[in-house]
């Protein structure tokens, strides 16, 4: 998976996500998605919900947020010779019905439209899809290999549909230009997107005010460490006297830092 996404920027893996967890992570939400005003823009999408903070909206999510298998693969796209990465975001997108499709951009260009050297990687996005993804209800459009490319000398024609049964995800990294695609059935597409950073960066969402300190302290030592809760480089994190911010949430832990995910 990991060297597919290297070469050509993204990869699917089908039905990652049993019947089951889909159902969960969908009941568990739907009440937070029915809440959720629409896009303000063309690009968040008008007829577009996006709802965050699912750590703390969802207790099944974190099976999805730290899969191991999703975990490792970013970790070989990152390479070991990068610092520790974090959670970057985390939202669930129903992309409603008569939709068009959302423009084409690359996710790393939310730092700032800072100009990465090509060949680096920063970021690593996945799309869950919590219901089939096909290419008339909306599922996400990708340009292969355009990680390696800059600018935005693409269009709608050089895409491809992410087209994949419910459970399933596609992974791709940060250079990637890619859209949600317009949904021209009766049906709402509903994906989970969860993205990773590398450490050093600062996360899009909000990590610590998006989930209460209190259902933090719950959840498992992984994703309390893909939150921000551990050192992202050497220098990176810590709180007050150089202590583990891991001793937030859990104080029995020892105060030397440690490094996040790797």
């Amino acid at each position: 998976m990991a060297t597919a996404i290297k070469e050509h920027g993204s990869a699917i893996i089908e039905r990652l996500a049993d019947a089951d967890l889909c159902d969960r992570v969908d009941a568990e939400l739907q009440p937070w998605i029915e809440q959720t005003p629409l896009g303000r823009d063309d690009f968040a999408g008008r007829s577009t919900r996006r709802t965050g903070a699912l750590l703390a909206r969802s207790t099944s999510a974190v099976e999805l947020i730290a899969h191991p298998t999703v975990l490792d693969v970013v970790d070989d796209v990152f390479g070991s010779e990068k610092s520790a990465f974090q959670l970057h975001l985390t939202q669930a997108i129903s992309i409603g019905p008569g939709s068009p499709a959302q423009q084409l951009h690359r996710d790393h260009w939310c730092f700032d439209f800072h100009p990465f050297p090509v060949g680096l990687d920063v970021e690593v996005a996945t799309m869950w899809a919590l219901t089939d993804f096909t290419t008339e209800n909306g599922a996400t459009r990708i340009v292969p290999d355009s990680h390696r490319t800059e600018g935005m000398p693409y269009t709608d024609v050089d895409t491809e549909a992410a087209v994949m049964p419910r459970g399933s995800v596609v992974l791709y990294v940060g250079s990637s230009v890619h859209g949600g695609g317009g949904n021209a059935s009766d049906e709402v597409r509903v994906g989970i997107n969860v993205d990773y950073s590398l450490g050093w960066l600062r996360q899009e969402e909000n990590q610590y005010l998006s989930v209460p300190r209190e259902i933090a302290a719950a959840l498992p030592e992984r994703a309390q460490r893909l939150m921000g809760y551990a050192m992202g480089g050497y220098a990176l994190g810590y709180i007050d006297d150089a202590r583990d911010p891991m001793c937030v949430l859990r104080p029995d832990q020892p105060s030397e830092p440690s490094f996040g995910v790797r």
